[in-house]
């Protein structure tokens, strides 16, 4: 078991990493951050209005620098936005350095999940097949995390449970 070693969540929009980054944190004693509200906090605005009034290229400029700096420190549980592990210097640094989890859903339960959400910018403009497109694309990448959790029939405790005997493990 290595103590400094960040616990890093990646996966889909809408696939928990916030919600089950909360209580790992908490069950750890370690201090949970979200990548995607300090983005908001640094520029003062939602995900949604950096996509609409600066674009995504800004967007994923700024979820690099924020995503490094953050990963930088230690002891921490993170929550990835869901296209930063795309990103090769934060993959990298995540599969290096950290202990990496893919909370892994199927398609049809993300789908369901992040349809018609506003707070999502790369889903509303997405249909159904779109959206299965992008999780099937994005899945190759995540693949590549140490660890994955097939989220389905778990509840948050189960979820939990797993991810503090990753933590353990190392």
């Amino acid at each position: 078991m290595e103590l400094n070693k960040n616990l890093v969540f990646i996966g889909m929009m809408g696939s928990g990493k916030t919600t089950i980054g909360k209580i790992v944190s908490k069950k750890l004693n370690k201090r949970f951050i979200d990548i995607d509200q300090q983005i908001e906090l640094e520029e003062k605005m939602t995900i949604t209005d950096i996509f609409q009034k600066k674009g995504e290229l800004f967007f994923r400029e700024i979820e690099e620098k924020i995503s490094l700096h953050n990963l930088k420190k230690s002891n921490l549980v993170v929550s990835l936005g869901g296209g930063a592990f795309i990103n090769k210097k934060i993959q990298k640094e995540v599969l290096k350095n950290h202990i990496s989890i893919w909370l892994k859903w199927d398609n049809n339960s993300l789908i369901k999940r992040i349809k018609n959400s506003s707070k999502r910018p790369i889903a509303i403009k997405l249909d159904d097949f779109g959206l299965d497109k992008l999780i099937n694309e994005r899945s190759k990448t995540y693949s590549k995390a140490k660890y994955q959790i097939r989220c389905d029939r778990l509840t948050k405790l189960e979820i939990t449970k797993k991810i503090i005997e990753f933590n353990d493990k190392g």
